[in-house]
């Protein structure tokens, strides 16, 4: 009887010290001896990077809002669709910002007959990555 009890224990025991961590200095690597071997970085792909992230960004901040009741990547529903807009819009300085006021102010005139709504509530910074991201639609 007093073996049914003991095997659960010592197995149970066993279990968790093989879950531990190890103090193994032969995984341990020099950092300083593999980082002069290293090849040099190249800068361009980190600024491509970042845009990317800013992109990535911007779509999440879409997929959180309510632009895509009105707005779809390919296909035009209320408002155009955002590579319609990014075939309109160079990716400057003042195209951003222009944009990014029109998703804070609303406006119309520009695809027609409807107006788009204002919103407000979204950060000026939350307008340029949105904006950024459609911009990088082409």
């Amino acid at each position: 009887m007093r073996m049914r009890y003991l095997a659960p224990f010592v197995l149970s025991a066993f279990f968790l010290a093989s879950c531990g961590g190890s103090d193994n200095s032969s995984e341990k690597k020099d950092t300083s001896a593999s980082s002069s071997n290293e090849a040099p970085v190249d800068n361009s792909m980190v600024k491509q990077g970042a845009a990317e992230a800013a992109a990535s960004k911007g779509a999440g901040l879409i997929a959180q809002s309510d632009c895509l009741t009105c707005h779809k990547v390919d296909m035009k529903v209320v408002g155009p669709a955002y590579k319609e807009v990014a075939a309109k819009y160079e990716p400057t300085d003042a195209n951003i910002a222009m944009l990014a006021d029109k998703i804070i102010s609303g406006g119309s005139g520009h695809w027609g007959e409807v107006p788009m709504q204002a919103h407000p509530n979204v950060t000026k910074e939350d307008a340029t990555e949105m904006v950024k991201y459609i911009l990088s639609l082409k």
